[in-house]
């Protein structure tokens, strides 16, 4: 097992709080700043339009950042686009899919409303929706899954790991199951690349969208797209660096993945997700992995023992524990953690409001954790938790 001490010597903030809200975004090691001011001072230009010097290099950094995720996650760097979020992800494949009137969708009602709210648009160009609920846990039965395949289906989407419940989906038996009856895969792997291993050519979607902030603890503004079969769209955005040659009214698109990363990228982003991911794989995620779910599974079994307590999601989670404190609300817990110990947590709906309102609550506090978060953060969780006590009675 690694140092988490040592690792929390690349992460300063974590010596002024007490950073239990990962599943929002992680905090980004200083490698990775560092890779962003040396593109800064050193050799900023754009990426692939130039022939000197500057451009060259933005150019080699760029795509080496793109070698390195696409190693990462066992992918081909041919198919592997760089986005600014998971939304614009899932977003360019719903815009970009050859849809035709009466296609069927099947979705769950676990996903972040990046995962719902582009194939519930598609309604008004004639494309059904099929919402699966999951179990009171956040489990979904993949035998529900294959019952909602109509003739029509052409995708299922679903996310890997829940940020709501830290539910872990069966998505490799999933697009299993697809894939029998031609129906194409997309992953939301938004909570899952960087905290639990990923594998695409052994999970075999079709498509896997996630975030470069999460997990693979890069900046804000990346993310990170999967295309199996790239020339089977058209991305629904074209321009700069897409086109290789226009005449007239016709145009001919750059091979993927130029023809979908239109206009001048994050570049100082992306080459800092490359050295965060380089990061990522010298801890390794297997152990990551398991020092996050040691850590989530205690919270969560020390919080339940609480009698002024409700958490929420299955005992084998990943690393996020949702929960409320009865009589307080989520935002009210969530400002007295920070206030009084420094602690800080999400409160809200997660922009998952379906899911949300599924618990009959509106909104719950979601602690989760990283790669960088000790035991005795844990302890200041509960103790705070405990604490709590007094407020409600």
């Amino acid at each position: 097992m690694y140092d988490v001490y040592a690792v929390r010597e690349d992460f300063p903030v974590l010596k002024e709080v007490v950073y239990l809200d990962s599943t929002a975004t992680t905090q980004t090691p200083i490698p990775a700043v560092e890779a962003m001011v040396e593109y800064f001072y050193k050799y900023a230009g754009n990426h692939g339009r130039g022939a000197h010097r500057l451009a060259r290099e933005t150019t080699n950094h760029y795509e080496d950042a793109r070698e390195t995720v696409a190693r990462f996650l066992n992918a081909e760097a041919s198919k592997t686009v760089f986005t600014k979020n998971t939304t614009e992800g899932i977003n360019l494949i719903a815009n970009s899919y050859p849809w035709e009137a009466g296609d069927h969708i099947v979705t769950t009602l676990l996903e972040h409303h990046s995962n719902l709210l582009p194939w519930l648009r598609l309604h008004k160009n004639g494309v059904n929706v099929t919402v699966v609920n999951p179990d009171d846990e956040g489990i979904i039965d993949t035998s529900m899954i294959e019952n909602a395949f109509t003739e029509k289906t052409r995708l299922v989407a679903i996310t890997q790991v829940s940020n709501v419940f830290g539910s872990i989906q069966d998505v490799k038996n999933i697009t299993k199951l697809a894939h029998r009856n031609g129906i194409k895969t997309l992953i939301d792997g938004a909570q899952s690349a960087g905290h639990i291993p990923v594998n695409l050519k052994d999970l075999g979607c079709d498509f896997f969208a996630t975030a470069g902030h999460k997990g693979l603890l890069g900046p804000q503004g990346t993310g990170v797209l999967y295309i199996k079969e790239p020339d089977m769209l058209e991305s629904a955005s074209v321009g700069g660096g897409t086109i290789s040659d226009v005449e007239g009214y016709t145009y001919v698109l750059e091979p993927s993945p130029a023809c979908f990363e239109a206009g001048t990228p994050n570049i100082p982003g992306v080459i800092a997700l490359g050295r965060a991911v380089e990061y990522v794989e010298k801890i390794g995620v297997s152990e990551i992995e398991t020092h996050e779910i040691k850590l989530s599974r205690e919270a969560a079994k020390r919080l339940s023992e609480l009698e002024h307590v409700e958490v929420y999601g299955p005992e084998d989670r990943g690393g996020i524990v949702p929960f409320n404190v009865k009589g307080l609300h989520a935002h009210d817990v969530a400002l007295i953690l920070d206030q009084t110990r420094k602690i800080c947590v999400r409160s809200g709906h997660h922009c998952a409001i379906p899911i949300t309102r599924f618990l009959k609550v509106d909104s719950t506090v979601r602690a989760s954790f990283a790669l960088y978060n000790t035991k005795e953060e844990v302890d200041i969780l509960v103790n705070a938790v405990a604490g709590l006590k007094a407020l409600v009675c």
